[in-house]
């Protein structure tokens, strides 16, 4: 279905996508009506989950929360017919670029290569290699985690269910809290990738250690969801938006790196081992707990190096803010 579903939607709904004139004047109310139905819509999936692992749902409720959750799921319908309807009273609508230019946005342009030939391309991908590649490890295998720390399937199904939400959550937490910061003070969006990498280091020693995947999880989906709204506009910001694609998808692919280096020669390594000597199966804390010291020494590392990045990137992020200020 993740394969196949997905591209079926966009072959069918391509059509759609075209330029179309319109006022950018008054486009942030709408862009917040958006934000907040996606909030809405993710704390009450959030409630809905919870409660349908503490109560019995009889199937006129079933059939009450799913009515509820289309309904608010087309809900940005009506936002984008009153932008529509804002627009057509517009007197003068000019065209909206997707990219702003080269003198609003980035001083530099750099194309795949050229990227890849600076220190600030590697700095930033050994950082998502740390970061995503431990949080997707952890991720992949929270299953078999919950099943050795002898949770319920309920309490696993919950806290699996729950993740997409902390990653949502994460996602557009990042981005929010880290334009404030930008256009307030001009700090650098690197210095998020290492406070997300402190607090991966807090989730992993809490897994490892005390076995709470309650408050492990919520942390670790967080901080992993935040990497995938900072690390792009990192990308952009850095490197320009003209080859931003390319650039983007490059260095994502240390998320799959990482989670083959650190599911794979980490996280099975060790709990193969760890069953073979207990017969089979592994319970408890130790089946675990020197994956997730890894882990934490692992984005410790990536902390010094997305510090590195942040001072390396001081200058330019002064020079976004003082254009923005001018502008």
């Amino acid at each position: 279905m993740l394969a196949v579903f997905p591209a079926l939607v966009c072959l069918a709904t391509m059509s759609l996508v075209h330029v179309n004139p319109s006022n950018t004047s008054n486009d942030k109310p709408h862009l917040n009506r958006f934000s907040l139905i996606a909030l809405i819509i993710a704390t009450y999936l959030m409630i809905i989950i919870i409660l349908q692992n503490i109560f019995i749902f009889p199937s006129w409720a079933h059939i009450l929360t799913t009515t509820i959750l289309v309904i608010m799921t087309l809900s940005p319908l009506q936002v984008a017919l009153t932008a529509q309807r804002s627009e057509q009273r517009s007197p003068s609508p000019v065209m909206a670029p997707l990219i702003t230019t080269l003198e609003d946005q980035n001083e530099v342009e750099m194309n795949l290569l050229q990227a890849m030939s600076t220190i600030n391309f590697w700095l930033l991908f050994l950082a998502m290699v740390c970061i995503m590649g431990s949080g997707l490890a952890t991720i992949n295998n929270i299953t078999q985690i919950g099943e050795s720390l002898d949770y319920s399937t309920v309490e696993i199904d919950t806290m699996v269910s729950l993740l997409s939400i902390w990653n949502f959550l994460g996602r557009f937490g990042a981005g929010f809290v880290s334009d404030l910061f930008l256009h307030k003070y001009g700090g650098g969006r690197p210095l998020f990738i290492s406070l997300t990498q402190l607090a991966m280091v807090v989730g992993y020693l809490t897994i490892g250690f005390s076995g709470n995947l309650y408050i492990g999880s919520v942390i670790v989906g967080v901080c992993y969801g935040s990497q995938w709204s900072l690390m792009p506009t990192i990308t952009s910001e850095i490197f320009g938006v003209k080859h931003m694609g390319t650039i983007f998808n490059t260095i994502a692919t240390a998320n799959p790196m990482g989670s083959y280096i650190f599911s794979v020669q980490v996280v099975a390594n060790i709990y193969d081992r760890k069953a073979q000597a207990s017969g089979g199966l592994c319970h408890g804390l130790h089946c675990f707990r020197l994956s997730f010291s890894i882990f934490a020494a692992v984005c410790g590392f990536g902390i010094i190096v997305s510090l590195v990045l942040f001072l390396r990137t001081r200058g330019l992020y002064a020079s976004i803010l003082q254009r923005r200020l001018k502008g």
